[in-house]
């Protein structure tokens, strides 16, 4: 009978080695090692630990505490991420694997099946061979839950959060260990409401993981829009202060103009007089742009403009802002601002005789309706993939910041890309 057992127990033990790799694959995201075995080192390490404490020591119940310190060694030896994504990670997998399984196992053996959980096999303790089936079944279901939960975990865990759930964690162990020494050093089985309570720690850890979980999504969130409000604000400054330094260049232009028309009366020289038309067709064409009724816009436009000529692209401007004072300036340049950008770069990756923008703007019935066209193609089609830039977190929010720019106002933001064209469009309610 024993060696029934002894497969039953490496079956268990396998499967326990493989789900440790695998919730360190979801906590952990920094390998110490490049090549892909490293995760089957994992599971094998952890199996020969687990095999030989098991079958070659007389430690009983004891051997658990050292299972737990070898599963975060192995885990922060394979990994370079910190202690606390490791002591969780196995935590998780310790709770998920062992503890819900083991316990839900004995519960129902011992509560409803009404049969002796305890069956003793040379000097040995173990549970019925019965019941490993049914735990081990139990544990692929679990580990399928948590795992689906758990997959796409990208956040630092923090001390305080890894000191509240350890405290929670070694209060389920507690009552586990304690059950388990009754069973397996003694021969015996625990009160039924011990195994009661032994279910409920994990499912409460369980609980209160999802909880820390989120709440490091909102911290994450919360880091991530204050980046972004920087971002738009040093943004708006920017073209704040190109509005303030227009001005003072347009102040010189204008008195230049005048002093040119001066010059040309008195002059005699045909030489001269070509300069000074060549001078006057410049002046003209720095003071030959869009008039939006909105300096900030103004300003937006020109640099884009000269941003679009500089890369052969055709920028066509029909806007008029006149009597649009309620949208704030920073929504402004967040909204035409990520708009050009995304239209140009989009531009950048078409041949020069397809590369064309349209920006029109104007009070249609009672809303404002803005819309920026360009050609596109195939790839820039919208996705999941937030950009195609190769810094996501930088480049990555133009349309959810316009979004939010426009829904300040109720407004809405729409985007299509069809017959080889993309068109965004805000329509804002003009209260």
């Amino acid at each position: 009978m024993m060696w029934l057992y002894q497969i039953l127990d490496i079956l268990s033990t396998i499967t326990e080695s493989i789900f440790l790799m695998v919730f360190g694959i979801c906590f952990c995201k920094e390998p110490r090692f490049r090549s892909p075995g490293y995760k089957w080192c994992i599971s094998g390490v952890y199996f020969i630990c687990v095999y030989a404490f098991t079958w070659y020591s007389e430690l009983g119940a004891y051997k658990m505490p050292v299972f737990i310190i070898i599963g975060i060694v192995i885990l922060k030896i394979f990994y370079k991420d910190s202690i606390c994504q490791c002591i969780v990670a196995y935590e998780v997998q310790f709770l998920v694997v062992t503890v819900i399984p083991e316990s839900i196992g004995a519960l129902v053996f011992t509560l409803f099946l009404e049969e002796d959980l305890i069956v003793r096999v040379g000097s040995k303790y173990f549970a019925r061979w019965e019941s490993y089936f049914f735990m081990l079944a139990i544990r692929v279901l679990t580990v399928i839950i948590v795992y689906n939960i758990c997959r796409k975990d990208r956040y630092q865990l923090m001390w305080k959060d890894t000191l509240i759930l350890t405290i929670v964690f070694v209060s389920g162990f507690s009552i586990f260990m304690k059950n388990t020494f009754m069973q397996i050093n003694l021969g015996t089985v625990s009160e039924i409401s011990f195994y009661i309570v032994e279910v409920i720690f994990p499912l409460f850890f369980m609980i209160l993981f999802l909880y820390v979980k989120n709440t490091l999504y909102l911290r994450e969130q919360e880091r991530k829009d204050k980046m972004q409000i920087a971002q738009l604000q040093k943004q708006f400054d920017y073209y704040r202060a190109k509005q303030r330094d227009e001005e003072k260049v347009r102040s010189v232009y204008h008195d230049m103009k005048n002093h040119l028309l001066i010059l040309q009366q008195q002059i005699n020289s045909p030489e001269t007089a070509e300069i000074v038309e060549e001078l006057q067709a410049q002046v003209a064409m720095y003071e030959d742009y869009v008039h939006t009724g909105n300096g900030i816009l103004d300003i937006i436009l020109k640099e884009k403009s000269e941003l679009a000529r500089d890369k052969q692209i055709a920028l066509s401007v029909a806007v008029d802002f006149h009597g649009v004072d309620f949208i704030e300036p920073l929504d402004i340049s967040t909204i035409f601002g990520n708009g050009l950008d995304n239209a140009i770069e989009a531009s950048e990756r078409l041949p020069v005789e397809q590369r064309t923008i349209l920006v029109k703007t104007g009070k249609i019935h009672n809303f404002l309706s803005i819309v920026i066209q360009n050609n596109c193609t195939e790839e820039s089609k919208p996705n999941k993939k937030r950009t195609t830039k190769g810094s996501d977190f930088l480049h990555g929010f133009g349309i959810s910041n316009m979004q939010k720019a426009a829904g300040k106002y109720d407004g809405q933001l729409t985007t299509k890309c069809e017959k080889g064209k993309f068109v965004l469009k805000i329509l804002i309610p003009i209260l």
